[in-house]
């Protein structure tokens, strides 16, 4: 009984041990693997470079404040942040990058740009 390709179900020729009938299917079978195992990651980062897009919007300069409504509007995702910084009256700012918020209240959030002083 012949081999077949784990990819597209050819009939393989050569070796035995072969798994792939080409090049082309062995390339396609371990990109489609790589991306079911990616996926979740490719999501969470697209999702981190839209939030930092909105927050970058809304900042120009170094500290703004604006209604929690139109972040929630343009599909800001407050789930996900790629860091945290505490101040000293523990505040907890959640950044994207070098742009970060701190949620006032349930109407209001603070926006600001990262800064020097900011050492985690």
């Amino acid at each position: 009984m012949a081999a077949k390709c784990v990819n597209c179900g050819e009939i393989i020729i050569g070796r035995t041990d072969k798994k792939f009938c080409s090049d082309q299917c062995r390339y396609g079978y371990n990109n489609k693997i790589k991306r079911q195992n990616e996926k979740l990651i490719l999501d969470i980062n697209k999702t981190l470079r839209k939030n930092r897009k909105i927050l970058k919007q809304f900042n120009p300069e170094e500290k703004t404040t604006i209604r929690t409504e139109y972040l929630l509007k343009l599909g800001f995702d407050f789930r996900y942040h790629t860091h945290t910084y505490t101040t000293k009256n523990n505040n907890e700012y959640r950044f994207c990058y070098e742009y970060g918020y701190l949620k006032i209240d349930e109407e209001k959030t603070l926006i600001v740009n990262w800064q020097p002083y900011m050492v985690s």
